[in-house]
């Protein structure tokens, strides 16, 4: 009852298998989104200090879909992706990795995805 809406507006969407994984890339690459991924492990404290960043930018680019990958969790994905360190950010179009940032760097996150995404501020 009423536990649903716990992590209510997070635009962060937690992968918890290769079929979920698949089904995000490819809903995103037929919308033509781009997609950023942070792959993490709940061991990593970079990784979860990174969170609260990564949810502020899930908010501000309203047109990419946001997903967390737990590299433990799901190791296919993370080998299918080359991820060797947490935490990695990945930005990706059409399924296809056109980023990769390695580290818990916010500044240099933000000036990658500025450079990469174009944005519309739908407030003018």
């Amino acid at each position: 009852m009423g536990g649903q809406q716990q992590h209510k507006k997070s635009k962060v969407v937690k992968i918890d298998s290769v079929k979920s994984w698949e089904e995000y890339i490819n809903e995103a690459t037929n919308k033509g989104y781009f997609v950023m991924v942070h792959f993490s492990a709940y061991w990593c404290m970079p990784s979860i200090a990174m969170d609260p960043f990564f949810e502020e930018l899930a908010s501000t680019y309203q047109n990419i879909i946001f997903l967390k990958v737990d590299v433990d969790e799901v190791k296919e994905v993370a080998t299918k992706m080359e991820i060797n360190a947490m935490p990695t950010f990945l930005l990706m179009s059409g399924g296809t990795p056109v980023d990769k940032t390695v580290g818990a760097n916010p500044d240099e996150l933000r000036k990658r995805m500025d450079q990469l995404i174009p944005q519309n501020p739908s407030d003018a």
